[in-house]
C-alpha cells in the first residue's frame, strides 16, 4: 500500500488541511479479515495509522478533508459509501475512547476513595499507636506508615494529573475525523 504526504496546509486559516490517500483499490483501505457490511468495516490498520498520525499533527482546532486517489475505480461511484464507512468508523472510534474515558475516572474515583482511606488508616495509626515512641524501631516505622500512606496515592494521582488528557486528545480527533469530508478522486494510470 502506498500512501502520499497530505497536502500543503492551507494559507488561509478558514481551510481544511488535506490527507491525501493513494491506494490501488478500496480493498486497501479496510481491514479484509473484517465480515461487516461495507460502511461498518475496520480500516486498515496502516491507513487508520497513517490519517491518524496526521491528523495529529495539525492544529486541534483546524479542519481536515480526507482525499483518496484509487487507481482501480469501482463500477459504483464509491464516494458516499467510502464517506460513510470512514465516518462511521472514527465516530465508532471516539465512542470506544470515551468508554475508556468514563471506565479511567471510575477507576480513578475508586484508587481515590482506597488511597485515602489507606493514607488515613496510616496517620491514625501513627498518631495513636506511636505518638510519643522514641527509638529507631518506631522512628523507622511511623516513616514507613508515612510513606506507605502516600505511595497509596501514587495512582490516583498519576489518573487524574496525567492517564486522562492523552485520552480526551485522542478522542477530540476521532471525533473530528468522524466529521471531515472525504473525497475519493479517480487516479488517472500512466
Amino acid at each position: 500500500m502506498r500512501f502520499f504526504s497530505p497536502g500543503k496546509a492551507a494559507a488561509d486559516a478558514g481551510q481544511a488541511h488535506t490527507i491525501e490517500l493513494n491506494l490501488h483499490d478500496t480493498s486497501q483501505l479496510f481491514n479484509s479479515m473484517d465480515p461487516s457490511p461495507f460502511n461498518e468495516k475496520d480500516l486498515d490498520h496502516d491507513a487508520e495509522e497513517f490519517i491518524m498520525s496526521w491528523a495529529q499533527e495539525f492544529p486541534p482546532g483546524a479542519p481536515v478533508k480526507l482525499r483518496i486517489f484509487l487507481e482501480q475505480w469501482p463500477t459504483e461511484d464509491p464516494n458516499e459509501v467510502i464517506r460513510q464507512a470512514v465516518q462511521n468508523y472514527f465516530a465508532h472510534r471516539a465512542t470506544l475512547i470515551e468508554l475508556e474515558f468514563s471506565r479511567l475516572m471510575k477507576r480513578g474515583r475508586t484508587s481515590l476513595l482506597i488511597g485515602v482511606v489507606f493514607l488515613a488508616a496510616c496517620l491514625v495509626v501513627i498518631r495513636t499507636l506511636l505518638p510519643g515512641e522514641a527509638g529507631t524501631w518506631a522512628g523507622m516505622l511511623r516513616e514507613s506508615l508515612t510513606i506507605a500512606g502516600w505511595v497509596a496515592m501514587w495512582r490516583p494521582m498519576q489518573i487524574y494529573l496525567y492517564d486522562w488528557w492523552p485520552l480526551r486528545r485522542i478522542g477530540r480527533i476521532n471525533t473530528k475525523l468522524s466529521h471531515m469530508p472525504v473525497e475519493v478522486i479517480r487516479q488517472r494510470v500512466g
